[in-house]
């Protein structure tokens, strides 16, 4: 009888055990989950930001170049009473366009380093909160594990 009830003593204890085993991995993997949905909706955010931000970039030279064609089709008629002026003023705005071209472009490359920087951000906390959730798992099993 008695070795009976250390066997039954001792299937409670594994059946306890293998319970809070359980109950600690679906814990930790609510918790990484959470990080990675987190993490998902703040890479979604980003890349809206980021297209938004290209987008009106985008828009601005739309805009620029219609108002260049309608400078182009006025001026064009006043070319044939003084070419070098109407030389002129077509050399000065294609400089100015090439500028335009490059201040868009380091826009461009300023909004996504920003971009790469806020990505890095979540990525590094979302790792984080993996990491302490992982070590929070570790100690725990080793809590009930350690246990007699």
């Amino acid at each position: 009888m008695d070795d009976q009830m250390k066997a039954q003593e001792l299937l409670g204890q594994l059946a306890g055990k293998a319970v809070k085993t359980m109950t600690v991995w679906a814990d930790a993997n609510q918790r990484v989950l959470r990080e990675l949905v987190e993490f998902s909706t703040a890479t979604a955010k980003e890349g809206v930001r980021l297209y938004a931000e290209l987008q009106q970039g985008a828009i601005e030279v739309l805009r620029d170049s219609q108002a260049a064609a309608g400078r182009w089709q006025a001026s064009w008629s006043g070319s044939a009473k003084d070419p070098v002026h109407a030389y002129q003023k077509a050399l000065m705005e294609g400089v100015e366009s090439v500028e335009k071209a490059f201040k868009l472009l380091e826009g461009h490359a300023q909004a996504l380093t920003r971009s790469a920087e806020r990505f890095q951000a979540s990525a590094e906390q979302a790792g984080k909160g993996i990491q302490e959730t992982c070590t929070a798992v570790v100690t725990t099993m080793k809590d009930v594990y350690s246990q007699n």
